[in-house]
């Protein structure tokens, strides 16, 4: 099961809400729900978690390029929104020539199920096994300025969005939106 949430710096602080990923097959789909989001092109962070398993960043800000961490590489590599960062961070991005989701042979991990070992093994598509390490990867920087050091970061484990809420200083507007 996931969990996706929108965190929008305003000049009252920060908005929270939650958001549904049903439509979203490709970074641009999540860089524009990003973007629309986003009040006079200010710092927008995207936080998608599936349950214990992985949990990933993605931060806009205004048109710059989005800053991706993602805390389990290989965990996020057998759903399919984690596919999504992955591909960008391994700089394997197929851009328009990428499978849509319903192309793609889902292996029911988009709902949390867990795989079996032989099946763990499989590859995604473009993205091979043995690229994708089970450890964080991306900018472990994403949130530094924002008052989450790259230490805090790595440490993140259970609960990762309300420890990265409280050190945004935006866990009482989170707290609404769950």
């Amino acid at each position: 099961m996931y969990f996706a949430a929108l965190l929008a710096r305003t000049e009252d602080g920060w908005e929270a809400s939650d958001t549904e990923l049903d439509d979203v097959e490709t970074l641009s789909d999540l860089t524009e729900l990003a973007r629309e989001a986003s009040v006079d092109d200010d710092t927008v962070i995207v936080f998608i978690e599936q349950e214990d398993a992985w949990f990933g960043l993605l931060r806009i800000e205004g048109e710059d390029d989005p800053r991706i961490y993602v805390s389990d590489g290989a965990a996020a590599r057998r759903s399919s929104y984690g596919e999504i960062l992955i591909k960008e961070l391994l700089g394997d991005d197929l851009d328009g020539d990428a499978p849509d989701l319903d192309a793609l042979d889902l292996d029911g991990t988009e709902d949390g199920e867990p795989l079996d070992q032989e099946e763990d093994e499989e590859e995604v598509p473009g993205v091979a096994v043995e690229t994708v390490p089970a450890a964080p990867i991306g900018d472990r920087l994403v949130l530094a300025d924002l008052g989450l050091p790259e230490k805090e970061l790595l440490a993140l484990e259970s609960d990762a969005l309300a420890e990265i809420a409280d050190a945004l200083g935006a866990a009482e507007v989170l707290e609404t939106v769950r």
